[in-house]
């Protein structure tokens, strides 16, 4: 009984150690508050190129695509855009890892050439469990984001161990990417709990910032708050990020509550979703708003492309037939706008 009891202590207590230690290299507010007056006032998009309907299309030796890539970041320059969010998956860095980040530090130089700093997001509990490395579907004509595909979604579960390449994966692209001025902040995990998992993402939320904190890049360190139903994972990410990142697809109303709340934290502030025409978050009303608050603002979606990101989240279209109002991005594939209205307000905000 007595062995029983030491034991129980011993774990509790280093359940405690564990959970203290991943908040030892956490930002101070001063560190936090030079990198938002280093990059000022962060605007961009969720960008994926249109030639790509998921990461590991975007990111594949066979399928990357620099000439799509430079053109449409020249068209988010020519917007006034300064920073873009860019999703990875572990099974293209699994698959050919030092391919893998060549073909990162060559999107980072298209970007940079384009005065763009980057967002990379690790994680992802969104959309598809299941993944293959090699040739992706094809878009489902008229559903959103048909291809795309979680991270590491449900092999976590199935397979404990995978822990282990995640792990590998994570440490390897921060320390090779540590002291890149053209990254503007790691994304660890786009909204963890999403697909049902809830609280069942929690270890991987803790252990992904615990491999940042041991590396310790000179970006942030961030995940950001999207559902106020998962009150834990919320609790965790704002604790532990280095700067506030969150999503808001409502009405501006509901948007500038948020906004309040969150500056409570005294941190810098980005938002790296929003926009949904549909729901009411738009350009003109999100935007100025946000730039008002000085809260960075990465809208979902740029140039309409194999995502099928212009139909909306649960209203497809079965004959892939344009809808008459976009849900998100911004360009069509020519670089023609889908609203020259919204162009010229994101023109106007953006200048700096």
């Amino acid at each position: 009984m007595k062995r029983r009891t030491l034991l129980t202590l011993f774990v509790v207590c280093f359940a405690a150690v564990a959970t203290q230690a991943q908040n030892t290299n956490k930002w101070t507010v001063e560190q936090a508050n030079q990198w938002a007056k280093q990059w000022g006032w962060l605007s961009g998009c969720n960008f994926q190129p249109s030639t790509a309907i998921n990461q590991l299309e975007m990111f594949q030796t066979e399928t990357f695509d620099p000439a799509t890539i430079d053109r449409e970041l020249g068209w988010a320059q020519d917007l006034g855009f300064n920073c873009m969010r860019v999703y990875l998956h572990h099974a293209a860095w699994e698959t050919d890892k030092e391919g893998f980040k060549q073909r990162l530090n060559q999107y980072l130089s298209i970007s940079w050439k384009h005065n763009i700093g980057t967002i990379f997001v690790i994680f992802d509990d969104c959309w598809r469990a299941t993944y293959a490395v090699g040739k992706q579907p094809e878009p489902e004509p008229g559903v959103h984001n048909s291809g795309w595909v979680r991270d590491p979604g449900d092999l976590i579960f199935e397979k404990p161990e995978t822990v282990n390449t995640l792990e590998a994966y994570v440490k390897d692209l921060m320390t090779t990417f540590k002291n890149d001025n053209r990254i503007v902040m790691w994304d660890v995990y786009n909204e963890p709990g999403n697909s049902k998992y809830g609280n069942k993402s929690m270890p991987l939320l803790k252990q992904v910032f615990a491999w940042g904190s041991e590396i310790r890049p000179s970006q942030p360190l961030s995940a950001g708050i999207w559902s106020p139903g998962l009150k834990d994972l919320n609790a965790f990410q704002l604790e532990n990020s280095d700067v506030i990142t969150y999503h808001n697809y409502k009405y501006i109303d509901n948007h500038i509550a948020e906004v309040q709340t969150l500056k409570k934290h005294g941190r810098p502030m980005v938002c790296t979703e929003y926009m949904a025409r549909r729901n009411g978050s738009l350009f003109f009303t999100i935007l100025p708003m946000l730039k008002k608050n000085n809260v960075g603002a990465i809208n979902w979606g740029f140039v309409s492309g194999k995502t099928n990101t212009i139909f909306a989240w649960d209203t497809p279209i079965k004959d892939g037939k344009e809808p008459e109002l976009w849900f998100h991005d911004i360009l069509r594939k020519d670089g023609t706008p889908f609203s020259e209205e919204e162009v010229e307000l994101i023109k106007r905000v953006n200048k700096r």
